[in-house]
C-alpha cells in the first residue's frame, strides 16, 4: 500500500512540472550544471546529452539546421512560437519521441514566456530575424530588444551558454551604395540595428557567443532562391537586376550546415564562450560570376544581368513586404563581404569546422530548382554554357 501511494505521488511531481523537464525529470533544477549529471546513452539520438536548449526562431531556415544537430546527439529541444504550429510540426522529426518541445510565445516582449521557456535550459539561441518590417515588428525590435531580452533573461534564470546570431556586414553605419531618391527609403537599416543588438548582448551577457555569418545558403534556402525567382527578372528584358550588374561586390556565402556544425561544436568548446565569429565560406566570388553560375546551373531562361533601374525600386515599394526582394535586401546584396583576417578573427575553423565550397555545393542546392529535370544533363549543356566559378583571390 505505501508503495502504491509513493507511486501516486511520484506520478501527480510528474504532472506537475513543467512540460519542458517532464521527459527528462529534475526536481528544482536552476542550474545548468546538473544537467550534466544526467548524462545517458552512446551520443545518438535516444541518448540524452547533457543539453537542454531553447531555440528562438526555430522555423526559419537555419532553425531546422540546428534543431536537427542537436537531436541527433540526444539534446531536448524547447521552440517557443508564435501563431500556429504548422510550421514547426516536421521539426518534432529532429529528435526521439518526446524531446522537441514546443512552448507558445505570444511576443518578444512577454517576458512571462520567455522564462518558461529558458526555466530548464542550458543552452539557449537566438535565431530571430526577418528579411522585412511588418506592421507587428521592425528591425529594432526584431534585432535590438529582442535579444537584448533574451540575453537578460538567460542571464537571470543562470543559462551557461547563450548563442546569438548576428551579420558579417553588421556595422553602426553600413555604407547605403543605391542611391534610390529623396522619395525613396533608404534601406540598410537591418545591419545598422544588428550592430546595437551586438553590443547590447555582449554588454547584458559578457560570455554570449555571437555568430557572425556571410550570407548562407543550402538546400530551400531564401538567398539563391531570390536569383531564381521568376518575380525578379525584369517582366520586358527579362533580365536579373543587380547593382552595377553584380560586377563591384564581391560576396563569400557559406553552407548551412556548416554554420549548424559549428554552433553544435560552441555548445561544448570550453573556449567558446565570450567570443565572436565569423562565419564566412572558403573562397570569395564576384556576385556577377556567382549568379550567372547559379541561375545556368537551373537552366533558367534570362538574357543578362542588367543595373537596377528606378522603375523596378518602385515595383518594390509597391511590394513593401516581398520577404525575397525588397528596399533592404538590394542594399544588402550591393555591399561586398568584409574581408575576414583568419589570423586576428575568429572563424569555423576555430570551432573544428572546414567550411565547403560553393563549386561543390551548387549542383546539391540548385537542384530542386532545375528545368528540364526530365532532360539528360547532355541536353542542358548543349541548350546553356555553365560558367565557371572564379575566386576573386586567385
Amino acid at each position: 500500500m505505501a508503495s502504491g501511494l509513493a507511486t501516486h505521488a511520484l506520478r501527480l511531481g510528474r504532472q506537475n512540472l513543467p512540460a519542458a523537464a517532464s521527459t527528462t525529470y529534475l526536481q528544482k533544477r536552476h542550474a545548468g550544471s546538473e544537467l550534466a549529471a544526467c548524462k545517458r546513452g552512446r551520443g545518438g539520438r535516444s541518448s540524452f546529452s547533457g543539453v537542454v536548449a531553447t531555440v528562438f526562431g526555430a522555423s526559419g531556415f537555419m532553425g531546422r539546421h540546428i534543431v536537427n544537430r542537436l537531436g541527433r546527439i540526444g539534446s531536448q529541444v524547447i521552440i517557443p512560437y508564435r501563431g500556429d504550429t504548422f510550421r514547426l510540426e516536421r521539426l518534432r522529426l529532429c529528435g526521439d519521441l518526446g524531446q522537441i518541445l514546443f512552448t507558445p510565445m505570444d511576443s518578444i516582449y512577454h517576458e512571462d514566456q520567455m522564462r518558461k521557456a529558458m526555466m530548464h535550459s542550458n543552452v539557449v539561441i537566438n535565431l530571430i530575424g526577418k528579411e522585412y518590417e511588418s506592421d507587428s515588428y521592425d528591425f529594432h525590435d526584431l534585432y535590438v530588444d529582442a535579444p537584448a531580452n533574451i540575453a537578460r533573461i538567460a542571464k537571470e534564470m543562470g543559462v551557461e551558454r547563450f548563442i546569438h546570431f548576428s551579420h558579417l556586414n553588421a556595422d553602426p553605419n553600413p555604407p547605403e551604395l543605391i542611391y534610390f531618391g529623396t522619395d525613396l527609403p533608404r534601406g540598410n537599416s537591418s545591419l545598422k540595428k544588428k550592430w546595437e543588438g551586438d553590443q547590447l548582448v555582449r554588454e547584458i551577457f559578457p560570455e554570449a557567443i555571437i555568430f557572425r555569418p556571410a550570407d548562407i545558403y543550402g538546400i530551400k534556402d531564401w538567398y539563391f532562391f531570390k536569383y531564381i525567382y521568376h518575380r525578379r527578372y525584369s517582366k520586358i528584358r527579362h533580365a536579373i537586376p543587380i547593382w552595377r550588374e553584380g560586377m563591384d561586390t564581391v560576396k563569400q556565402p557559406v553552407w548551412s550546415s556548416d554554420v549548424a556544425a559549428g554552433v553544435l561544436n560552441a555548445v561544448f568548446d570550453t573556449d567558446a564562450p565570450g567570443n565572436t565569429y565569423y562565419c564566412v565560406g572558403p573562397e570569395r566570388y564576384c556576385l556577377n560570376n556567382m549568379v550567372d553560375h547559379i541561375t545556368k546551373i537551373c537552366a533558367r531562361e534570362f538574357r543578362y544581368i542588367t543595373d537596377i533601374d528606378v522603375s523596378y525600386i518602385r515595383k518594390l515599394i509597391r511590394q513593401r513586404k516581398n520577404r525575397i526582394v525588397n528596399i533592404d535586401t538590394l542594399q544588402r546584396e550591393a555591399l561586398s563581404d568584409l574581408i575576414v583576417q583568419r589570423h586576428l578573427s575568429k572563424t569555423l575553423e576555430d570551432l573544428g569546422v572546414q567550411p565547403r565550397s560553393l563549386q561543390d555545393m551548387a549542383p546539391i542546392v540548385t537542384n530542386p530548382y532545375m528545368a528540364f529535370k526530365s532532360m539528360d544533363d547532355e541536353y542542358i549543356k548543349t541548350k546553356y554554357t555553365i560558367p565557371k566559378l572564379i575566386s576573386v583571390d586567385d
